[in-house]
């Protein structure tokens, strides 16, 4: 099995690629951070091929593909999981650059990592595109604009690409995760229900991406959550949203 993943050095892209190493897996693994990627590389069992790039790099990007691609042939699984997440204000105009860094990883990022391998497994006829989205992505969360309105990119994406790849011996997969204990979730100062460890994350992805589908909410408890949440009527929204608590805008992008 050829499996690639971006994000890979820490938080759920490292889990998943636990998950999937074995000594017939051959792993490609994309991350900004060379050091955390080699000594994941050299704790896991099997052949890992890393690509420290940023995923906002798109050459980069397209030479990594066609670097793995040439070495091991169409990837049977690639998971698009880097992210990034800051708190921002959408009345504050200086947090416009942060709103562009966070569509430029989490959907131009997204969409341009499963661009980059899509056309050798459309050849092959067979693998699963997978994406990381996000339950941020239902409805748009107070002080987290920038953050949600990524993931409700992302997941219309994922759509649209699924409907492209219709036919073609390509799945797409859309994971929308709730609350899972990373650096990324660490700095929230509230209370995270239903919070995930990173293997039980992995465990739980891998499980939806083997069953191809289409858009998987996990956990199930937070897919309940999220059905509630969408059904909400926009007035009771409104006052509910306004008064949760908030991400912190001072972190690294």
């Amino acid at each position: 099995m050829r499996v690639v993943i971006t994000g890979a050095s820490s938080g759920i892209g490292e889990a998943l690629a636990r998950r999937y190493a074995s000594p017939d897996c051959v792993l490609g693994l994309i991350a900004r951070r060379r050091e955390p990627l080699e000594a994941l590389a050299a704790s896991l069992p099997g052949r890992s091929a890393i690509y420290p790039l940023d995923v906002s790099d798109t050459p980069a990007l397209a030479a990594a593909a066609q670097n793995f691609v040439s070495r091991f042939g169409a990837p049977d699984l690639v998971i698009a999981g880097a992210g990034v997440s800051i708190g921002t204000r959408g009345d504050d105009l200086a947090d416009i650059e942060k709103l562009k860094r966070v569509l430029d990883v989490n959907v131009a990022g997204l969409a341009a990592t499963l661009a980059a391998f899509a056309p050798a497994m459309r050849e092959a006829g067979r693998g699963t595109l997978a994406g990381i989205a996000s339950v941020a992505g239902f409805r748009g969360l107070a002080g987290a604009g920038a953050y949600s309105a990524s993931k409700a990119a992302t997941i219309a994406y994922l759509e649209s690409l699924r409907a492209e790849l219709h036919g073609s011996g390509v799945s797409v997969v859309c994971v929308c995760p709730g609350y899972v204990d990373t650096p990324m979730t660490r700095v929230n100062k509230y209370r995270m229900p239903f919070l995930l460890s990173p293997d039980e994350a992995a465990r739980r992805i891998a499980r939806a991406i083997a069953a191809r589908r289409r858009l998987a909410v996990i956990p199930w408890q937070m897919a309940l959550a999220s059905l509630v949440l969408r059904a909400t009527p926009g007035w009771l929204y409104d006052r509910l949203a306004a008064r949760a608590p908030r991400k912190p805008r001072d972190l690294p992008l």
